[in-house]
């Protein structure tokens, strides 16, 4: 780990973690207006990318069983909750770090209770199938599997790096952290039950509280 000099002045990181955070509220509110007003060039990609993938889905039942288990459990927002939790008792119980632990579970939280708002507000339909390969519950939009993958891998790779972890456990977690937070999202428009910008939402706003998130932590421990 690289020490930086007790003579120079430390980096304004809390300021990048609030530029990105910005600028990812930014881009969430457009394409949420976007999705509110039913911006016709976006419908339409919405439209022609879910009809095909659902052809793939349809034509292809072993694949689409592996994402349907993917998805259920591996990729699960409670199995991310799960996952939080695990490190939450880890951090109170091996480190000590009970400030961090209660951040870390509120930042989740918080998260989730923005997707279930937005849901609410939205109400965006999900695609209807007349020969559906799964189903799901509640609005569409922001996909709560995007967005739940997305915070919880986005904090835990924060913390990792905070800690300084070994390069081959850091490059180990992100692989794992890209992989899920991508798949989880394809498989949700492969699927049927989600348009991608219903993805593509839950990727921006999952970053976004990371950000805030991230933000708040460095303002509390510089």
């Amino acid at each position: 780990m690289h020490t930086r000099s007790v003579d120079s002045p430390p980096r304004p990181e809390h300021r990048t973690a609030a530029g990105s955070a910005g600028v990812l509220a930014l881009c969430s509110a457009l394409l949420l207006t976007l999705v509110a007003v039913r911006w016709s060039p976006l419908i339409t990609t919405d439209g022609d990318i879910s009809g095909t993938t659902h052809r793939w889905a349809v034509d292809e039942p072993g694949l689409t069983q592996a994402f349907r288990v993917l998805t259920d459990w591996v990729w699960d927002p409670w199995t991310m909750r799960l996952l939080c939790a695990a490190v939450v008792v880890w951090l109170v119980v091996r480190l000590a770090a009970r400030w961090t632990a209660v951040w870390l579970a509120l930042a989740v939280t918080l998260g989730t209770l923005l997707q279930q708002a937005l849901k609410a507000a939205v109400d965006r339909p999900r695609p209807v199938w007349p020969d559906p390969v799964d189903s799901a519950h509640y609005s569409a939009y922001p996909s709560g599997h995007a967005m739940s993958a997305t915070v919880v891998c986005g904090l835990l790779l924060w913390l990792l790096h905070r800690h300084g972890v070994s390069r081959a456990v850091w490059r180990t977690a992100l692989i794992v952290a890209v992989v899920s937070v991508i798949g989880v999202g394809l498989t949700r428009v492969w699927l049927g039950v989600h348009w991608p910008s219903d993805v593509l939402g839950g990727w921006l706003l999952g970053a976004m509280v990371v950000a805030l998130a991230v933000w708040v932590h460095q303002r509390r421990h510089p």
